[in-house]
């Protein structure tokens, strides 16, 4: 993220992004929710990458430099929200829960931007009152900042499907078991086998968005068979791999 541009107001509108397609580095002074409602959307920052399927919205707090990846077609919605305006109290980049009513909320919102009527504030109180009730997901890839854990994860993000051990992996690049496990906790947050399944779950939202069939991607990804992948897909997301591509 070399070139960051500020842009003081968040954009509260609609916007498609092609399949590839991107908004570079930023910052606004604002909050803002942004979800996809077709296609899947990943947003990265120094601390790491989150994405977001049509059932999640991205959280993206003001003045967090950030950009987007498409990942499929993608139809952006974009609700910008003053720095008073937190209705979660999240003060880091968050996946949301998107339930019916607030997909068709938001979608209603970002339709008409330019509206100031009373409906329209009407319907933004709503919003707000909903994403009061939402719940934050553990959908995120944490970024390692020390050179020796970053090098290991360096070598998952290149083939998310590799499945040697920590100590191995550890092996390949110089640094002990015990010296990266340690990391892991102090830097990511989580277990490595946690971090590699977020990554590797991050890797296959971006594959069925590119139409790659569903035994492929859990090949691809790393899984032993389609029915473990399927499981772990379930209790991520909420629902099958092959219903997600019925979302949106």
């Amino acid at each position: 993220m070399e070139r960051i541009r500020h842009t003081p107001r968040a954009t509260t509108g609609q916007r498609p992004l092609p399949a590839g397609g991107g908004i570079d580095a930023h910052r606004h002074d604002e909050h803002q929710i942004v979800y996809a409602g077709r296609g899947v959307l990943a947003v990265t920052t120094d601390a790491g990458s989150w994405i977001a399927p049509a059932n999640r919205a991205l959280w993206i707090p003001a003045g967090t430099v950030h950009e987007h990846r498409a990942y499929g077609a993608t139809d952006l919605h974009l609700v910008g929200l003053p720095v008073a305006d937190n209705p979660l109290r999240l003060e880091q980049p968050a996946v949301l829960g998107v339930g019916p009513l607030l997909r068709e909320l938001i979608i209603e919102y970002t339709a008409r931007p330019a509206d100031l009527g009373a409906e329209r504030r009407r319907l933004r109180a709503v919003l707000l009152d909903q994403l009061r009730r939402c719940d934050e997901q553990p959908v995120h890839v944490p970024a390692a900042r020390d050179p020796r854990l970053a090098a290991v994860c360096a070598l998952l993000h290149g083939d998310p499907a590799d499945d040697r051990t920590l100590r191995q992996l550890g092996a390949a690049v110089g640094v002990g078991e015990r010296t990266l496990t340690r990391l892991c906790g102090a830097e990511l947050g989580m277990t490595f086998p946690q971090w590699r399944t977020q990554l590797r779950l991050h890797h296959a939202l971006r594959l069925l968005a590119e139409g790659v069939p569903v035994t492929a991607v859990a090949h691809r990804c790393g899984w032993a068979s389609s029915s473990a992948f399927i499981d772990v897909f379930r209790r991520a997301f909420g629902h099958t791999p092959g219903a997600h591509r019925g979302l949106g």
